[in-house]
Formats: C-alpha cells, structure tokens, sequence
C-alpha cells in the first residue's frame, strides 16, 4: 500500500495561487502600501516629540498632521480594496472548486457510492474546500504582507538601538520554532477533524432521511446516542486543536511580553543615560508593535493555512480518482443501437473471491422482454447491474449489438437507457420537473403522450395544481404507486433503447398494479427489456424467463415452456399462485 502524500504549500502554490497570480500579485502590492502607509504614524512620534513639540512649531505640527492623515486614508482605501477584490475572489474560487469536486464525485463509479456516505460525500464537497479562501484571499497575502512589514521594522529599529532589537529578537526566534512545531502537530489534528465531520454528517443525513423508520421503531433514544458519540468524537478533535493553539497564543504573550519588559528596562536605562530620545524610544516601541503584530497574527494564519492544507488533502483524493469514463480501454463510441445485449460466460463478485455470478451465458435479442426470477439473493440484481453498465465483469464479457460494454465510452451506451427501479427515487420539486428530467428538451406534446402512457394523469387531474404539484422530498406526498407511475412515465419520455427494470409491483394494491402493469406494457414495447420479476403472474409474456439460483442460470424458457418442466419455476409460480 502507497503511503498516502499530503498537499504541500509549493503544490497548493502550483495549483491554486499561481493560476490566479495576477490578483495575487495586484494583492500583495495593496497590502505592501497599506504596511508602508501604517509606518508613518510611528515614523512621525518621533519628530513630534523630538522636533514640533520642543520648537512650538505649529507649522511643522500642520504638515504632520496632514502626512499621518493622509497615511491613515491610504491604509483604509487599500485595506478595502483587498478585502473586496481577493476575499470576493477567493468566494469564487471555493465555488468553481466545489463544482469541480461534485462533477468528479458524480463522474466515479457506482462501486464507489456503494461505499460511502452520501452525507460524507457533501461533507466533503461543501466543507473540505472552505480552507481555499486562506490561500488565494486575505490570509495569505495578509501572511506575507505580515512578513514584509516585520522585515521593515527590524530594518527601522536596528537603525534606532540594535543592542535593544538583538534583545527582543531572541524571544521573537524562539516563538518562531514554537509556532513551527506546533503547525506539524496540529494539520494531522485538522484533517482527522475533516473525516469525523464528515462521518458525523453523513450520519445526520442518514437520520433524517430514516425518519420514519426511527419512530417507526420506538429508536430516537438510539439515534441521538449515536449523534451524540459522534459529535463528541469532533468535540474532542476541536478541545486538541485548541490546546495547541491555545500554548502558541500562551507563549507568544510570554515571550513577547518578557521582550516587552527588557525594552522598557533597556529604553529607560538609554534615556536616563541621554542616549536615546523620548522620541526614540516611543519610535522604537510603535515599530516593536508593528514587527511583533504581524509574527502574532501569522501564528492564527498559520493555523487557518494548516486547515486549508488538510481541507485540500481530502480534496486531493477524490481528484486523484478514476473516473469511470477515463479507463484506457474504453474508446468506443456508439452512434446508435439496436438494442441486443448478449452475457458470455460472465463471472461477477463484490468480494474477492466470493464470486455471486458463475459462468452467465445469455443473449437477449432487441425488442426482446427477459425476466430475471430467483430467490433473494441469486444474482438477479447484479446481472442487472451488469446490463446497465453500473458494475463490470470479473470474467467473461456482456456485449451491446456485438460490442464489449466494457469497452465503450459509457455516455454514449447511456444515452439509450433507461432504469426503473423499484424503490424509484424521486426529486424534490413538481411531478413535471421529475418527468422532464429524463429529457428536459422536450416539447409539451411528448410530455403529455409520456404522461398519458404512464397513467400519470389519471392523479394529477385530480390535484389542484396538476403537473406543477410539490411532491416533497423523494415523492413523500405521493403513493407508491403515483411514485412508479412517474418513474416510468419518466423512462417512457427518455425513449431508450434498452430498459432496466426491477419491477415494481410487488407491494402496491390491485388497481394500482394494473394500471402499473399498462404502463409497463407501453414502456417495453420495441425496447430491450430486462426485469427483475417478483410476481411471476406479470411475466407470462416475456420472451424469455431465466431462474437464477447461486449466481447461475438454472432454467431457461417462456413461461409454458418452464410449467411444462415442472421444476424450479413450477415451484415458484404454484406458490405465488396458492398465496
């Protein structure tokens, strides 16, 4: 196992400041002008002590005033300006970044989000890249403009006393290695406390789209332990950064204060000595701030840095992915097809080497309906995930119209099918954008023949606002049965070529299923169709019927043809039928 490589500040740098260097750099200027304008106020105490006020010249006191007045201006003007143009930037950036991160996370493979969270996954997405604005805003540039300054004022003061600049340099040095070592320890702290938050938001989605079943059960003492547990996990992560943070804070006041202290001891010793001026020393002491002002600040940006790093380590490795579209192999692209999609000798498993298909050999001609019958857990699901491309082969190889499905560009087959599951998944909003999605380009006429087909209308007539009804999140307004009725309605107006559909009449009421089972009947006609059948009774007229039994075909045939046999398939249909 490769060890895992964190984002370092020169890859950040390559990737996500130099691109937008041109504000940076318009950034640093501000900043840089914004420092030398803040100068001039310590610059200034000095001939006003030493010079205006011992020589009563109000003239001089004038002009002076104006200098600083004017300096102050100057530092709120640019002061605004790099808020407004970096901090708007940077808001920018982490929304380009976000796009980019859900575009890839949508581009991974269905393997992928059978392994993870959904709620981690929007953790991720939204959060992880938050950190961004540290480096292209305010806190970097305020990082090195802190620096710039820093720099300055050690110039200004070694030039006023260096035996009193030497004294406080020392202190300053030894925060400096605190501050280094303190960083190290806590960006592990920081991107642990990105996994936790994600863990425990994932979890908070769970619960809230469980809802039902929570008080179904009696579990709300249950759930809030869990979330309890969890957010305790991140309470702690928090309690360890801030004891870090809080010792940097503790021994910078310490140490700068202690330098603080053998200033006033050495400044007052000079005076009284006639080596240094009043002036001098409140000179010296305004520049000590401005130099020590931005080291404390970098040790809090030096933090916030730290995060974003961590934030963009996460990020990484979702970008580093393999999205299912990129693999080498799959270069081709399919223009049309007519719908025949043939499994030879397919071996599937989800576990190495626990194998849940053996050796599938099957071909379903176009137009054709084949259905999958079988006990719980035979395979029937995985032979169409297969078929939808959702899942890949261990062996052998499923084939569309003589290609290899797994060595085609994924959209182009995609485009030509459709899904119908059986636990449909609605979106939030009306029954007509829930249509639409499957082709938002089409006219009114399709939609209404998709509608018509689907028996959709034979509800939404009755609703006061008809297509344009709120069906709340995942069609939670809706029956079961209006729930199907629009998935297929939904797949009828994407016009596929091959359809995939885990039936979905096995828990609805009698008048439900026939209109169902007539909508159904328009969806397959002409189409490739492979179904997951649970009442046998609807599959009497599929082409083909296969019982799957461990992963393997144990009988094929139409349905006279398996009654006929008397074996696996009489079984199953004459106790379906006795129930």
């Amino acid at each position: 196992m490769t060890k895992k490589k964190n984002v370092t500040m020169a890859t950040a740098f390559k990737t996500i400041i130099w691109p937008h260097r041109k504000l940076v750099i318009i950034g640093l200027i501000l900043i840089v002008i914004s420092r030398l304008a803040s100068l001039v106020l310590p610059w200034k105490s000095k001939a006003l002590l030493d010079e205006v006020i011992p020589q009563q010249d109000f003239a001089q006191l004038k002009n002076l005033l104006w200098i600083v007045g004017i300096a102050l201006l100057v530092q709120a003007v640019t002061s605004f300006l790099l808020t407004r143009i970096l901090s708007v930037q940077a808001q920018f950036l982490i929304s380009e970044l976000r796009a980019q991160v859900q575009k890839k996370v949508l581009s991974l493979p269905i393997s992928f989000f059978d392994n993870t969270k959904s709620g981690s996954l929007v953790s991720r997405i939204m959060s992880d890249v938050e950190g961004v604005r540290n480096l292209i805003g305010t806190g970097l540039v305020q990082l090195v403009g802190g620096t710039i300054t820093a720099v300055i004022s050690l110039v200004l003061l070694i030039n006023i006393n260096a035996w009193m600049t030497l004294f406080v340099f020392l202190p300053v040095s030894i925060f400096g290695y605190v501050a280094l070592r303190a960083f190290k320890y806590i960006r592990p702290i920081f991107r642990e406390r990105g996994k936790i938050n994600a863990e425990v938001q994932g979890r908070l989605t769970e619960t809230l789209a469980g809802v039902r079943v929570i008080k179904g059960f009696n579990a709300e003492n249950q759930e809030n332990k869990t979330f309890e547990e969890g957010v305790d996990r991140l309470f702690q992560n928090v309690k360890r950064s801030l004891t870090a943070t809080a010792a940097m804070t503790s021994s910078s006041t310490f140490l700068l204060g202690l330098a603080s202290v053998g200033i006033m001891g050495i400044g007052g010793y000079y005076m009284i000595e006639g080596d240094m001026t009043t002036g001098d020393f409140l000179s010296f002491t305004l520049l000590l701030g401005f130099m020590i002002a931005p080291i404390v600040q970098m040790s809090n940006i030096g933090s916030q840095l730290t995060e974003a790093l961590a934030g963009l380590d996460r990020t990484e490795e979702l970008m580093n992915m393999t999205p299912e579209e990129e693999l080498a192999h799959r270069t081709i692209s399919l223009d049309h097809i007519k719908g025949e999609i043939v499994f030879d000798d397919v071996s599937f498993e989800y576990e190495e080497n626990k194998k849940v298909l053996h050796n599938v050999s099957f071909t379903a001609k176009a137009g054709e309906v084949v259905a999958l019958v079988g006990s719980s857990g035979s395979g029937k699901s995985t032979i169409a995930g297969l078929a939808a491309s959702f899942l890949n082969p261990l062996s052998g190889k499923v084939t569309i119209d003589g290609q290899n499905l797994g060595e085609i560009v994924l959209s182009s087959y995609r485009r030509y099918l459709g899904v119908v599951l059986q636990d449909e998944f609605l979106f939030e909003g009306t029954i007509r954008q829930n249509i639409l999605f499957a082709n938002p380009d089409a006219t009114e006429a399709e939609l209404q023949n998709a509608i018509k087909a689907g028996y959709v209308n034979e509800f939404t007539d009755r609703f006061e606002d008809g297509l344009d009804t709120l069906i709340g999140e995942r069609g939670v307004k809706l029956s079961g049965g209006q729930r199907q009725r629009i998935a297929i309605a939904r797949a009828i107006l994407a016009d596929p070529r091959v359809i995939i559909l885990d039936e979905a009449t096995s828990n609805l009421d009698t008048e439900s299923e026939a209109l169902i089972q007539k909508s159904l009947a328009t969806l397959v006609k002409d189409r490739t169709t492979i179904v997951i059948a649970h009442r046998l009774s609807t599959i009497k007229k599929a082409d083909q019927i296969l019982v799957i039994e461990n992963g393997q075909i144990a009988e094929r045939g139409n349905h006279e043809t398996l009654i006929a046999k008397e074996g696996r398939y009489y079984d199953l249909y004459t106790y379906q039928a006795k129930i």
